[in-house]
């Protein structure tokens, strides 16, 4: 890549497909981007209103109306709080001797790296959620076998319908080992065929106990290996980011080509009894 071919816009766009390309966490269907269009930077903060409850009454055929409720509302704060940046070269000596030119390479490398790092930061939110009653705690996590791994996944189902949590688009996110289990039970090896589970939903491995179940080595796990596996639905959650800049430059102490980028974003637990955990270990 040339510096003068550089074209701000494109490249910015292609850095954020190719970012979205990459999440697990972050992807449409997993978290919703309602509000991705109100941030401007990196400080910024977006207020998420909402409504409270809505009394129903009877109706008398004939009767007045009671007077009209007045309706509680709320205000939830999302702050955009996260700046993460990217700044390589390519020395003008490396670019002469390839062929293509892998500034393009290079810039799916970034992408790659920012979405790994955001979406390690999405699975650490997930104490503003619900820790689910019997899915275990920091002290005594649960130990899934090929036999339990499912049933936990179907607690944590029932919890959600507890707190009224949409049925549709319900994902659970679960580590490689995890995963390992579920494939030795027949209740999840036989959820339909290769063909029925082919969508462009990133890290998808299939579905169990009503959720759509994907994985991740972004799990978030302590030094104690205790695994907090996430069970929501994409109303429960929400994340703003932006691409705020992506820019090429000539350092000027090297013959080479650079580009520098910063993405910006913040995420929130909107609805706290919709985003249940489960604190699970291997042994």
């Amino acid at each position: 890549m040339a510096i003068n071919n550089f074209i701000p816009a494109i490249w910015s766009r292609s850095l954020l497909e190719n970012l979205r390309n990459n999440l697990v966490y972050g992807q449409p269907g997993v978290i919703n981007n309602d509000y991705e269009g109100e941030i401007a930077g990196a400080g910024s903060s977006v207020k998420i209103h909402n409504i409270g409850a809505v009394t129903v009454s009877d109706y008398t055929k004939n009767s007045d109306l009671s007077a009209p409720e007045t309706l509680n509302d709320g205000e939830v704060i999302l702050n955009i709080d996260r700046a993460r940046s990217f700044n390589m070269q390519i020395d003008d000596i490396d670019q002469a001797q390839q062929v293509p030119k892998i500034m393009d390479g290079a810039m799916r490398e970034a992408a790659y790296a920012l979405a790994n790092d955001l979406d390690s930061y999405l699975a650490s939110i997930y104490t503003q959620g619900t820790a689910g009653t019997g899915l275990g705690t920091t002290g005594t996590p649960i130990v899934p076998t090929s036999t339990t791994a499912y049933e936990y996944l179907a607690d944590a189902y029932t919890l959600l319908d507890e707190a009224n949590a949409p049925s549709q688009g319900r994902v659970a996110i679960v580590p490689p080992w995890f995963h390992g289990l579920l494939r030795k039970d027949q209740r999840f090896v036989s959820f339909g065929t290769q063909d029925n589970r082919s969508t462009l939903t990133n890290g998808l491995i299939g579905e169990a106990a009503g959720f759509t179940v994907l994985v991740s080595n972004n799990v978030f796990n302590t030094a104690g290996a205790k695994y907090r596996i996430m069970c929501t639905h994409p109303g429960a959650w929400t994340l703003a980011m932006q691409i705020q800049k992506v820019e090429a430059y000539r350092p000027p102490l090297r013959f080479a080509d650079a580009v520098k980028g910063l993405n910006v974003y913040g995420a929130k637990v909107i609805r706290p009894t919709n985003l249940i955990y489960m604190t699970a270990s291997k042994s």
